[in-house]
């Protein structure tokens, strides 16, 4: 009996197969960008605290009845938020901050289901092993933190704060932008990439591009939660200095002073434009096109960046511009996972997952 050729009968399938995980990724990771965003709207609306109960499963179903709209605005009454700075507040105005962060709850609730379940399919198909299984296991157990550190964010505004501590909230962005980074990472391993002539050193220098850009996501977080974008509105002063007098007066003060993180958050900005025009000038001498061109993308994206930033603190932090700065920060990271996954892959000669077997594929040989 003639061998016959496994690869070429079982070829189409497995692409399909393999073609419905990639979408699967890029499609959750996109949920995830507007969970965010709406995220940063229930941040800049002061819209957090509304719901002052976690209900993981009943909590879906909102007010729906006068008495319930009531009893829940009776709960918000109770915490310091209301007392110190919404006494004034009408059960219309609350119905307003509700529905911001109960958006937020509902869309974390949609992002869970689609990535569990279809995970769950996969699994038990077998589409979900090697290098990509455990590329779907780091994001799923940063799926599963998510919520519980969202939770502890929003008990910290409960008792005796007015707003969530900030550096639980910079943690809460953080591990939503990395479970998006770890999605188009996995994503990314299914393109097609041929051996390249890679320069040595700029796989590294991709990586820690991207670590750089999640890290100012978390530093932007701080200044959202200290509110530090509405001092110093000048640029590229801060008032007539370059530095405020204000600024690390203590070993908190990253944390906890908002010129500190402004300052901070400035300077990582402008590391990051750097860093970014510094490989794309490099990548044009010496890169193959790809590179080339992915590294001129993300130095324009940056600069991009860069730019709303400048102009989200000089017109005193207005919640369009603002979010078009937190939306073009995760397009950013997007960018700079997916070229630092499509570099180590053009330098390694590594395959598409879309072209690998799996191993449960039985051999066939000859009879």
């Amino acid at each position: 009996m003639a061998s016959i050729d496994v690869s070429c009968t079982n070829a189409p399938p497995l692409r399909a197969a393999r073609s419905s995980v990639r979408t699967w990724l890029f499609a959750v990771a996109v949920l995830i960008f507007v969970m965010v965003l709406i995220g940063g709207a229930t941040r800049l609306t002061e819209s957090g605290l509304s719901i002052t109960q976690w209900k993981p499963v009943t909590g879906v179903i909102p007010p729906l009845s006068v008495a319930d709209w009531q009893a829940e605005f009776d709960r918000y009454k109770q915490i310091p938020q209301f007392a110190l700075l919404n006494r004034d507040m009408t059960i219309e105005g609350f119905k307003t901050i509700f529905w911001w962060e109960w958006s937020h709850r509902l869309m974390a609730r949609i992002v869970g289901a689609a990535f569990v379940l279809p995970a769950l399919w996969f699994w038990t198909r077998g589409e979900l092993k090697g290098a990509l299984g455990r590329q779907v296991a780091v994001a799923t157990g940063l799926l599963a933190l998510e919520p519980i550190v969202g939770w502890w964010m929003v008990s910290s505004g409960l008792n005796e704060r007015t707003e969530v501590a900030q550096e639980r909230l910079a943690l809460h962005l953080m591990i939503a932008a990395a479970t998006f980074a770890a999605l188009i990472y996995a994503g990314v391993g299914f393109s097609e990439r041929t051996r390249a002539s890679v320069p040595r050193g700029f796989v590294g220098c991709a990586a820690a591009f991207a670590v750089l850009v999640w890290l100012q996501l978390g530093l932007g977080a701080l200044v959202a939660g200290l509110r530090a974008g509405l001092i110093y509105d000048n640029w590229p002063l801060m008032g007539a200095r370059f530095i405020p007098g204000e600024a690390f007066g203590s070993l908190r003060s990253p944390f906890d002073d908002p010129a500190t993180a402004q300052f901070d958050h400035r300077m990582i900005a402008y590391a990051i434009v750097a860093f970014a025009l510094v490989q794309a000038f490099v990548a044009l001498r010496a890169a193959p096109p790809a590179l080339t061109q992915r590294a001129a993308l993300i130095a324009g994206v940056a600069a991009l960046q860069a730019g709303l930033g400048v102009a989200t603190l000089i017109f005193a932090v207005p919640v369009a511009l603002a979010l078009a700065h937190q939306a073009t920060a995760l397009v950013l990271l997007g960018l700079a996972v997916w070229h630092w996954r499509a570099t180590l892959m053009e330098r390694a000669g590594e395959l598409s997952a879309l072209r690998e077997l799996p191993s449960s594929v039985p051999e066939m040989g000859r009879g």
